[in-house]
């Protein structure tokens, strides 16, 4: 590639210059022959017109040997056209016009490197009869004429000097392709090297990245460099995965294993806890493969949302009430707090919204020392436009700074909760997947105190301009 460019650039060089020297060499030659030919016209002129005053032979022969000292001679025309003397060497007849000279008029020209101008002497009739009996030609009619010459020269000498001076100038062209080609062609080479590197499995290569690279050479390497740390997060996120379902799938395995060994055996006195056990595994298994499709079904966006005006104030009521049971077996206190009396109705999808509760509330009671308390308020309208928000709150140890950007990340656990036996580890991921899909947010704000404490907070879409007249309970 970079030969390629180098070739192109000194190609195009060379070019420009062989258009652009030949046609200075060329116009140039041609303005100076122009220039000459015009410069012999007026000296012939004024040389003839001197001539044309002169009564006497004698007087022409003197002007014709002056003349000679410039190149220059007579020549005598006979009154049928031909020329009778000797011509200036480099010149034919032909390019001498004997008509045009017997009309009176001047004759101008080039000749390869030679340029002439001949003019015709104006002689009188008395001049005429004046002459002597060897000049019949001019007395019966004929004409005299004095021709200038002057050597122009060729294009040679011009040609050498253009082609020193191309020779430079491609030496210069050539030098600079080189860098340049060299400075184009590294960042492509290095991107093509890095991507076949990734293609094979390498996903921690990079292309490198200087401060003097082209802009589009170091735009194609970010974007580079970005689709290969994506890829690496990727794949990180593949093996946690496995880590984690590996981790979440043993326990249960072995819990359901054990104690149906045990009953096979005759080990097992109580086979009605043993068999409690082998469901309640049973079912955490169930809940962790659900998560694991409902995750995938959100990647490929076939998870099915139905939008429709929803009562948040029940979905919220029902939802967490039904975790209550579970709270009070991890002997934590789940506290719920639903507005009294004016219900706001948002259009969401309201199984969706019980399933991103739920995982918070599961959520809330792994980590939760004491107390979870769910809650449902409607955003200040000068601040949120109306928006309702669902917050759930734990008294656990809180979140860690380094931990807090990462929570709803596929994937990510954090192993220091009391009950830690409770969910997949995926819930969190689903809830902001969950919650984009709808249309809401989700955000996460921890410590809430010095003890820790950890807060979620879900912000549903915009009102409807549709209220619901309901009065409800207290929380409890």
């Amino acid at each position: 590639m970079r030969r390629r460019l180098m070739l192109a650039f000194v190609g195009l060089v060379a070019g420009v210059l062989v258009i652009a020297g030949a046609g200075s060499i060329i116009l140039t030659h041609n303005a100076a022959r122009n220039q000459a030919t015009q410069q012999l016209v007026s000296e012939a002129q004024s040389l003839t017109a001197g001539a044309s005053q002169t009564k006497r032979l004698a007087t022409l022969g003197v002007i014709r040997r002056v003349l000679r000292l410039e190149d220059a001679r007579f020549i005598v025309i006979s009154p049928l056209g031909v020329i009778t003397t000797a011509i200036p060497p480099g010149l034919t007849k032909s390019d001498l016009s004997s008509e045009k000279l017997l009309a009176g008029d001047t004759v101008s020209g080039q000749s390869g490197g030679l340029v002439f101008a001949a003019a015709p002497i104006t002689l009188t009739i008395q001049e005429r009869s004046e002459l002597p009996r060897k000049y019949s030609e001019l007395r019966l009619g004929g004409q005299i004429a004095v021709v200038l010459t002057r050597q122009v020269g060729d294009v040679g000498p011009s040609w050498g000097y253009f082609l020193v001076s191309g020779v430079v100038a491609l030496l210069i062209a050539a030098l600079v392709a080189s860098m340049l080609s060299r400075r184009m062609a590294r960042p492509l080479v290095e991107a093509m090297e890095a991507t076949a590197r990734i293609a094979s499995g390498d996903l921690q290569s990079r292309v490198p990245r200087r401060p003097h690279d082209f802009a589009e050479s170091t735009s194609l390497a970010r974007s580079i460099n970005e689709m290969a740390q994506s890829l690496e997060d990727g794949r990180n996120r593949e093996r946690q995965l496995l880590l984690s379902v590996s981790h979440d799938l043993r326990t249960p395995l072995t819990s359901i294993r054990g104690f149906a060994e045990a009953i096979t055996d005759g080990a097992v006195e109580d086979t009605a806890q043993a068999a409690e056990v082998i469901i309640a595994e049973s079912r955490r298994l169930e809940r962790l493969v659900g998560d694991l499709l409902d995750l995938t079904k959100l990647e490929a966006n076939q998870m099915s949302i139905s939008v429709r005006p929803t009562d948040v104030s029940e979905v919220v009521a029902t939802t967490a009430e039904g975790f209550r049971p579970l709270a009070r077996r991890a002997g934590v206190q789940l506290a719920v707090h639903v507005p009294d009396g004016t219900v706001p109705v948002v259009m969401t999808d309201p199984d969706r919204l019980a399933q991103i509760l739920a995982n918070l509330v599961e959520n809330a009671l792994t980590f939760a020392r004491t107390t979870v308390t769910v809650g449902l308020s409607v955003a200040d309208p000068a601040g949120e436009a109306g928006r309702p928000m669902i917050t759930v709150e734990d008294d656990g140890p809180g979140i860690a700074p380094s931990d807090l950007t990462r929570v709803f990340e596929r994937f990510y656990q954090a192993d220091h909760g009391p009950n830690r036996s409770f969910g997949s580890g995926l819930g969190l991921a689903i809830v902001a997947e969950l919650a984009a899909a709808i249309g809401a947010t989700v955000r996460a704000v921890s410590p809430l105190d010095a003890d820790g404490g950890s807060r979620f907070e879900v912000s549903l879409a915009r009102l409807d301009e549709t209220f619901m007249e309901r009065p409800r309970s207290g929380g409890s």
